[in-house]
């Protein structure tokens, strides 16, 4: 182990190098080379991914080129599901969790469209930690929802590849990090910036809040819209947060309230 470089120009890196320049694949970070090499940090993903001891080789370039052509076409695939796989373990150790706290601070995975929000930046967060079952979404640790990518290429990458964990356990590791629920982001923000995507948003949500009320009246009642809308419920390693699972639960409260009194409301004729 002590002959392996992990200098970032080392031979190692071409395919991560290729991997993470490509379009598409912006919110991933660099796994670093001896996190790879530990083979106790693989264990279990034998059995998630085909071919698996080849796609290993061709994540760190130790592929024999000879390999028959064909075979490298679904090799090629397999070793995007096993990096990504690696990636949602790397990013919830110490480092990992710093390599993603930088792109968090650049707001490399955009903004909170709600305008209350105020372009509170946002984290990229699996709804399972099982492949293929889920697209990755972005999580606002200010109002506590989630959103799909702007991008369709950022809306394919698959939620597995940063988990369930992620955005919370961050929060965890760095309290200081934790928005709060009014006022201005306390970093990465351009004020003159914030203003011109302010303007942008509203304009958006005002054109989105009328399609959604024409939505209402040909689906149904206000009432009926609003039971069928889920709540994400933010889990480490499966369990509920317990002081956001608290707030949920005051939160679906005055929900379920609101719902009632709409339910009267148009019970009697008033909508």
């Amino acid at each position: 182990m002590e002959e392996v470089s992990t200098g970032s120009g080392s031979d190692y890196s071409k395919w991560i190098s290729w991997f993470l320049s490509s379009k598409g694949n912006e919110y991933f970070c660099e796994v670093e080379e001896d996190y790879i090499l530990d083979r106790f940090n693989l264990t279990g993903l034998n059995t998630e991914v085909q071919h698996y001891a080849q796609a290993l080789d061709m994540i760190t370039d130790n592929l024999d080129e000879e390999i028959q052509d064909d075979l490298r076409g679904n090799l090629d695939l397999q070793a995007r599901l096993l990096y990504g796989l690696i990636h949602a373990r790397w990013i919830v150790t110490a480092r990992g969790l710093a390599k993603m706290l930088e792109k968090y601070k650049r707001a490399d995975f955009g903004r909170c469209p709600r305008v209350l929000c105020q372009s509170q930046p946002l984290l990229p967060v699996g709804l399972t930690d099982v492949p293929y079952e889920k697209s990755v979404k972005l999580y606002c640790g200010r109002c506590e929802d989630i959103y799909s990518p702007k991008s369709s290429r950022h809306g394919s990458i698959d939620g597995a590849y940063f988990g369930t964990s992620f955005p919370h356990l961050l929060f965890l590791v760095y309290p200081n990090l934790i928005p709060p629920k009014s006022g201005p982001a306390e970093f990465g923000l351009n004020p003159r910036a914030g203003d011109i995507e302010g303007g942008r948003r509203s304009r958006r949500i005002r054109e989105e809040q009328e399609t959604q009320a024409e939505a209402v009246g040909e689906a149904g009642s206000t009432a009926a819209v609003a039971l069928k809308a889920d709540r994400y419920r933010p889990r480490i390693f499966g369990f509920q947060v317990n002081e956001i699972a608290k707030l949920q639960r005051w939160q679906e409260a005055v929900r379920d309230k609101q719902v009632a009194r709409l339910e009267e409301l148009e019970a009697n004729g008033a909508m």
